[in-house]
């Protein structure tokens, strides 16, 4: 239940006991009941999108000011409830701002002489988010934090990468976004023969109104934020695309005089379940706004171009938000909308899904986000996995995106190991897992239900599993609570 935390040493009951405790205590269960309900039911309470901007290296360096908000790692501490682009602090702030605005999107920063890491304990740790945003990264990345990023982009995350022209090394160090992006496609270990298809140019062009090619279902140059019609570049540079290494890349912009395989100053492509996205210049999102002694550009609100739009749209895309192609292979190809999943709110039991005994359930231990039954992984307190799964056929030239609700309650004390984890997970026929998208733990625990959302457009044309896998460790329970599924394809 929302707000119980049960420690095993003073409490060690499985599910159904604490049922059964929970039915005797009448009233007081009822008065948490109806209080998770209205969490549940409360404008903006779910904000799945979840982006992690970089300012771990050197972002801020020089002129630099690459950040949405002095506050790190959340903005909101310098301002709840941000309503203009000064209300945060940094050349960012206008992106960050907007993209809270919509009350969709949970914004945190990655602070100066932290590290990017991926499945592990920190609460910037990129398994918590959706999108990763690099803004002009003047440091190298270390070689675990190139594992990180290339795994958690082949899991199913976003990443965003923003270059600057070459030479624009603003540390001194030796190196510029140019190396520095190109090093992380080219000397990682997971995968550096060309992953993304394309290849940033050793270039320095001073000025520019890159034009968007002509595609009206592109989610990136037509998404919720607006048309895309032309980008800007105040010292710049473009991608080469090699699509015969990724067929997924895409040039969306691109430099006068140039089209096809050159020239591309905003590219997209796709990485194992992730999908990448990458602008030549960081003149286009910066504000004019920024930290005092900071020399800024206002490209943001530039009236020759479409900045914005431009930048909020990929973000949309990059997490997943968005419900219309892929921005890869996927895009001109037919579709027929529909939702695939069977017995979405498990009221027939375990009708069409494969669960560990005891999972599906309408033991009155949790509330259930609707009906009478939902899904209940962990919440046993002792050192355990439990398993929820459903096969389906996802059609091919579709773009599919899983929801559910989730509600976590926890009684770790805890607010930086993730102890019990929930695992979204990618299968083939065969039983090997292709991915997993997404996991969750005690670090993510809250009150009522929140709506989740995981981009599966890569496995279009295969049949697959997806798997809810939830595992406690050996002390304190944390209950992961699903209900109300859907696997939505258009």
């Amino acid at each position: 239940m929302p707000g119980l935390t049960l420690s095993r040493a003073r409490l060690p009951l499985s599910r159904t006991r604490l049922g059964t405790v929970l039915a005797a205590l009448g009233l007081l269960a009822a008065g948490i009941t109806v209080q998770a309900a209205v969490t549940a039911t409360s404008a903006h309470a779910a904000t799945p999108h979840r982006i992690l901007f970089d300012n771990a290296h050197a972002e801020t360096a020089g002129n630099a000011d690459w950040i949405v908000s002095t506050s790190q790692p959340d903005p909101l501490g310098q301002d709840s409830s941000p309503s203009a682009e000064t209300d945060w602090t940094g050349a960012l702030s206008s992106w960050g701002v907007a993209l809270q605005k919509t009350g969709d999107y949970s914004l945190k920063t990655l602070p100066s002489g932290a590290g990017l890491s991926y499945g592990g304990s920190s609460t910037t740790d990129l398994s918590h988010f959706d999108t990763l945003v690099l803004p002009e990264p003047n440091t190298l990345f270390s070689t675990a934090e190139k594992t990180a990023i290339m795994n958690f982009v082949k899991n199913g995350g976003g990443l965003f990468m923003i270059s600057d022209h070459t030479g624009a090394d603003r540390n001194n160090d030796g190196e510029d976004a140019v190396e520095i992006l190109n090093d992380l496609m080219t000397d990682n270990s997971v995968d550096s023969t060309d992953p993304f298809g394309f290849s940033i140019d050793s270039l320095s062009i001073s000025s520019g109104y890159p034009a968007a090619v002509s595609d009206s279902g592109n989610p990136v140059l037509h998404g919720s934020f607006g048309t895309v019609t032309k980008s800007l570049i105040a010292s710049g540079t473009t991608a080469t695309l090699k699509p015969a290494d990724n067929a997924g890349v895409k040039g969306l912009l691109y430099r006068s005089g140039y089209s096809g395989n050159t020239g591309a100053f905003f590219a997209t492509s796709t990485f194992g379940s992730g999908r990448v996205a990458f602008w030549g210049d960081s003149s286009p999102v910066d504000d004019g706004t920024g930290q005092s002694g900071n020399t800024l550009y206002d490209g943001w609100n530039d009236t020759g171009a479409t900045n914005a739009a431009l930048a909020l749209n990929a973000t949309e895309w990059l997490s997943g938000a968005s419900g219309s192609g892929d921005g890869g292979g996927t895009g001109g190809s037919s579709c027929t909308d529909a939702q695939l999943l069977g017995n979405t709110g498990f009221e027939s039991g375990a009708s069409t899904w494969t669960a560990t005994s005891g999972v599906i359930t309408n033991s009155s231990g949790q509330a259930p986000r609707s009906g009478s039954y939902y899904a209940w992984l962990g919440g046993n307190g002792t050192a355990t996995t439990d398993t929820l799964a459903q096969s389906v056929a996802i059609p091919s030239g579709c773009s599919a995106t899983l929801s559910f609700y989730l509600h976590i309650d926890t009684a770790e004390t805890t607010t930086s190991t993730a102890y019990d984890t929930l695992k979204v997970q990618v299968l083939n026929s065969s039983g090997t897992v292709l991915g997993t998208p997404v996991t969750y733990s005690n670090l993510d625990a809250a009150p009522g239900y929140t709506q989740r959302s995981v981009n599966l457009g890569a496995y279009a044309g295969q049949t697959v599993t997806v798997k809810f896998t939830g595992t406690e460790g050996s002390r304190l329970q944390t209950s992961f609570v699903v209900d109300d599924t859907a696997l939505n394809v258009t």
